[in-house]
């Protein structure tokens, strides 16, 4: 930890910014040890736990059971409709007009309740995602401000110049990012858990013909979405290798040029005033080139994550019909059955590809919790604590 906090504070020493020198910035945390990024979160988590601590941790635990309530009740919903669509698909095949008369009649309840959860969820987590935020926010701003801290932290060359950023913007994606994705790992693993039982109950085994030989395959569609599953979300990680350290590259670009252009509004023009300009010109100009140039990067990495999650948008339904329809050719699966199965599948195969459709998410989140962690080791080091920091 020592070790650390004297590499975060060499980036955050006092030593005043040779601002010609400091508008190149090209730091990648994928180049960063394993170890250091673990302490980095460590150290963010130690800090932002306070919320469910101390005072107002009541309130704080009682959003956080609401935000969970929210969850099970969205799958239950869901649930739910998936039978819906297996018992109105059978009617349609069956030309049952009592029966689909019955079923449309049922799903405008259905419908209504599933939209007010999806109201009441959304108002979970963004209550959860306000109150952490400016739990975090104050809490930095005490830090900062203790002690004239603001004016003895300056950054040095290969680190942005802007403080008030990590207040700002790293603290909202620190705070907002984890909740929605803990929120929708949390509803992809449950999500996974149940529909694969329709999958594993409905699906059942399929039977095949294969060279004058039977091929009994068990439980075949949970298998055909797990391969399917493990596949994808391994072009991804190799597609999307990249995104982390492009995303961390353009934040902290993003803060630069807050910078450069705060410090030259404060520090006047103190030569003659053409080459005062030309110089401001200059700055400014090389922080905006690094910034348009992060996030054409960025545009690449979506370019490339776009083939794999749009691709899979495409795919995943087709291939479950296509799986379907041996058993539904030979009459051992109903229509209904198929779109149940069919519906299962794709939700079953975005459970287990959650990484696939929220790559990016997580890179943008680790680059702000990394950010705001090296801004809170900082103040550690300021105040001597020497891997002691504060909460």
């Amino acid at each position: 930890m020592q070790y650390l906090s004297t590499c975060a504070f060499s980036m955050l020493s006092t030593t005043p910014l040779p601002w010609p020198q400091s508008r190149r910035l090209r730091l990648d945390p994928n180049t960063r040890a394993p170890d250091t990024q673990r302490l980095l979160l460590s150290r963010f988590w130690r800090a932002a736990s306070g919320f469910w601590q101390g005072a107002g941790s009541r309130r704080a635990w009682l959003l956080t059971g609401l935000l969970l309530a929210s969850v099970l009740l969205q799958l239950a919903i869901q649930y739910r409709l998936n039978f819906w669509g297996r018992d109105f698909f059978d009617a349609f095949g069956r030309r049952d007009e009592q029966s689909l008369r019955s079923q449309a009649l049922m799903f405008l309840p259905l419908a209504g309740i599933s939209i007010l959860v999806a109201v009441f969820a959304i108002w979970a987590r963004m209550t959860v995602q306000r109150r952490w935020r400016a739990w975090l926010t104050q809490h930095l701003i005490d830090r900062w401000l203790a002690n004239d801290r603001f004016r003895q932290l300056k950054f040095t060359v290969g680190e942005d110049q802007n403080p008030e950023y990590r207040l700002a913007e790293d603290a909202r994606i620190a705070t907002d990012n984890p909740v929605g994705l803990v929120v929708g790992l949390l509803n992809a693993v449950l999500g996974a858990v149940i529909f694969i039982s329709i999958l594993w109950s409905v699906g059942g085994d399929l039977t095949l013909q294969v060279f004058g030989h039977t091929l009994t395959v068990p439980k075949y569609l949970v298998i055909a979405v797990t391969i399917y599953s493990v596949l994808l979300s391994v072009a991804m990680a190799i597609i999307g290798r990249r995104l982390v350290g492009v995303i961390a590259v353009k934040n902290a670009a993003e803060a630069q040029f807050r910078a450069v252009g705060s410090h030259l509004r404060e520090r006047g023009t103190p030569t003659p005033l053409s080459k005062g300009q030309d110089e401001q010109h200059q700055l400014l100009s090389g922080s905006l080139n690094d910034v348009i140039a992060g996030w054409r990067d960025l545009c690449f990495q979506f370019m490339r994550t776009t083939v794999v999650a749009q691709g899979n948008i495409l795919l995943a339904p087709v291939i479950a019909w296509a799986l379907c329809a041996p058993k539904y050719l030979v009459g051992t699966m109903s229509l209904g059955e198929v779109a149940q199965v069919t519906a299962a599948f794709v939700i079953v195969q975005a459970a287990l590809n959650w990484l696939v459709e929220n790559y990016a998410g997580v890179a943008d989140c680790l680059s702000s919790v990394n950010r705001v962690a090296s801004f809170l080791i900082a103040l550690d080091q300021r105040d001597g604590d020497e891997g002691r920091p504060e909460g």
